[in-house]
C-alpha cells in the first residue's frame, strides 16, 4: 500500500526544508515526491521537487548533510515514470544546450527509485508539461536560426526583402543537409523545407 497519505514526520519536514532552502528568489515549489522508507533502510530518504524553473533531487546523508542535483527545464529531453507495486521510479534524461538551439552538450540521466506513487505522478506531470513547452521553444528557435542562415526566409510567410547577413560560414550542401535533418525530425514541414531549399539553391 502506498504511503502518500502518511502523517508528517520530523525527518521529512527537514528534507522538505532543505529542498525549499535551495529555491532562488521568485522560484516556487510546485510539487514534490518522497522516497518510501522501504527503499532507504540504511540511509535517509531522497526527496525530489518540481519547481517553476527546474527539477531538484535532494539526497540526504546520515548526519544532516545533503547533496542536491538539479535539472533545468530547458535541458530536459525526456521524462519517464514506471509505477510498480511498492513505489514509482522517475527517470529524467537531460542534454545540456549551448548558446545555439542546435548545439548540444553531454547527455545524462537522473533516476530516483521508490517514490510515493501519487506524489511521483504529480512530479511526472510537471516534467511532461515542461518538456513539451521547451520542445516547442527549441523548435521556434531552430527555425529562426535556420532562417537567418538560409538568407532571410520568413518560414511563416514567404521571403523577406533582403537576405540575412552571413550564413554562419556553412556551405550550401551543409545548409541543405541541416534543413533536411530538421524536416526528418519534424521541426520543418515539407513546405518550409522547400522554401529553405529554394532559397539556398537560388544563392548558388
Amino acid at each position: 500500500m502506498d504511503d502518500a497519505a502518511a502523517p508528517a514526520e520530523p525527518g521529512l519536514s527537514r528534507a522538505l526544508a532543505a529542498l525549499r532552502s535551495l529555491l532562488i528568489p521568485g522560484e516556487e515549489l510546485e510539487s514534490h515526491a518522497v522516497q518510501r522508507r522501504m527503499f532507504a533502510l540504511i540511509r535517509r530518504r531522497t526527496v525530489v521537487g518540481a519547481t517553476s524553473g527546474r527539477l531538484i533531487a535532494v539526497t540526504r546523508g546520515l548526519f544532516g548533510d545533503y547533496t542536491p542535483q538539479d535539472v533545468r527545464w530547458q535541458d530536459l529531453q525526456d521524462a519517464q515514470l514506471r509505477v510498480g507495486v511498492f513505489g514509482a521510479t522517475l527517470s529524467v534524461a537531460t542534454q545540456g544546450a549551448g548558446d545555439l538551439a542546435t548545439a548540444e552538450g553531454p547527455r545524462r540521466t537522473l533516476r530516483i527509485e521508490g517514490l510515493r506513487k501519487d506524489e511521483a505522478q504529480e512530479v511526472y506531470r510537471a516534467c511532461q508539461a515542461q518538456e513539451q513547452a521547451w520542445r516547442e521553444k527549441r523548435r521556434v528557435r531552430e527555425l529562426e536560426e535556420l532562417r537567418a542562415k538560409s538568407g532571410g526566409i520568413n518560414l511563416g510567410g514567404g521571403m523577406t526583402g533582403a537576405p540575412a547577413v552571413g550564413d554562419g560560414g556553412q556551405t550550401p550542401a551543409a545548409r541543405l543537409q541541416r534543413a533536411n535533418e530538421m524536416r526528418q525530425q519534424g521541426l520543418l514541414s515539407d513546405a518550409e523545407f522547400e522554401q529553405v531549399k529554394a532559397r539556398i539553391l537560388g544563392d548558388l
